[in-house]
């Protein structure tokens, strides 16, 4: 069995993917097509992947919310959330934490009520009909501020929908410090939801340091930039503080020169947990089973250490003790 074939066949948790960045550009392409005239956002799927080319981080967040902007009725959600459960189930992922951002959609006038309730019949449908089991993480879109942390965790709180384990923080990193979000933080947490900030992505490593200090970080989305810190380094593996890695993502931001200049392998041997993601695929022209190739790739691994990466995102999930222990049995399987 060649490598390919080995990842495309391995039962997979993924972390660190965004609800609106999985919308393929057949469903992208549609949604621009229902509110033609009306957005920037090309009706042609092959004009998709020029639009999808970023020239930094910030002009990736300008496309990433012109997509957002295409959302604009409970039922656009409904459709976006299966169709990006199917997406994950064609690559055997079993168990998947989809990143939601409920702000972005109320503010642009649909009631909270309404967003939680098209997801959640999304969620459970996609696990009756898909077999994937499926969770929400919630988070800030950091540069709209205090206003939206507000509303993400009423949102979280007051209507707390079954499939929603943690609570996040993501957008520009730039000029939004960490340390402003630490009582909205204390809240989730307090209430039981479990904390997952992006941090060191696009910053250095004093990012994730205000993420752990502050926002009391379980896991660390991308946190790339420990590599320049040892001490931190020293930290996360002690603690035990896994970090999202999305490879080619980190690329498609400029976040990182190249892949060949990634510093996974530098994490890997720090003893740092890491998880392989794949954040906003077809926004990156890639999928989870494409970032577990690039990863064994930078790493030099064969099937066994393929096999280990997998372990290592169910291990880190928030997934039910029931689902961790099926899902462990089914990599064990798969590897022989």
């Amino acid at each position: 069995m060649s490598l390919d074939s080995f990842i495309a066949g391995l039962p997979k948790a993924e972390l660190h993917v965004h609800h609106v960045g999985s919308a393929s550009p057949r469903a992208v392409a549609e949604l621009a097509a229902r509110h033609a005239g009306d957005t920037p956002v090309p009706t042609d799927a092959a004009q998709l992947a020029e639009y999808f080319t970023f020239t930094d981080f910030a002009h990736f967040i300008e496309v990433y919310l012109s997509v957002v902007d295409l959302l604009r009725t409970p039922e656009d959600l409904w459709t976006l959330t299966y169709e990006v459960a199917r997406d994950l189930v064609g690559q055997n992922v079993r168990y998947a934490e989809l990143t939601m951002t409920p702000y972005t959609s109320i503010v642009r006038g649909i009631a909270a009520e309404a967003y939680v309730e098209a997801i959640e019949d999304a969620r459970r449908t996609a696990e009756r009909d898909l077999g994937l089991s499926l969770r929400w993480c919630f988070d800030i879109p950091g540069e709209s501020g205090l206003e939206a942390a507000d509303v993400t965790l009423d949102t979280a709180l007051r209507l707390r929908p079954d499939g929603l384990v943690s609570f996040g923080l993501g957008g520009p990193e730039i000029g939004v410090p960490r340390p402003q979000f630490a009582p909205h933080f204390e809240q989730a947490i307090a209430a039981g939801l479990r904390s997952v900030p992006h941090a060191g992505e696009s910053t250095g490593p004093e990012t994730i340091w205000d993420a752990i200090r502050h926002l009391r970080a379980e896991r660390i989305g991308h946190g790339i930039a420990a590599a320049e810190d040892p001490e931190l380094l020293a930290y996360l593996a002690e603690h035990r503080i896994a970090l999202e890695v999305c490879p080619t993502s980190n690329v498609r931001t400029r976040s990182t020169p190249s892949l060949d200049e990634h510093p996974l392998p530098a994490l890997v041997a720090a003893g740092v947990p890491v998880t392989i993601n794949s954040d906003d695929p077809p926004m990156f022209e890639t999928t989870l089973n494409n970032e577990y190739a690039v990863a064994a790739e930078l790493l030099g691994l064969d099937e066994r250490g393929i096999a280990d990466l997998a372990r290592a995102a169910v291990r880190a999930s928030f997934a039910p003790g029931d689902v961790r222990t099926r899902l462990l049995r089914e990599i064990d399987s798969h590897a022989g």
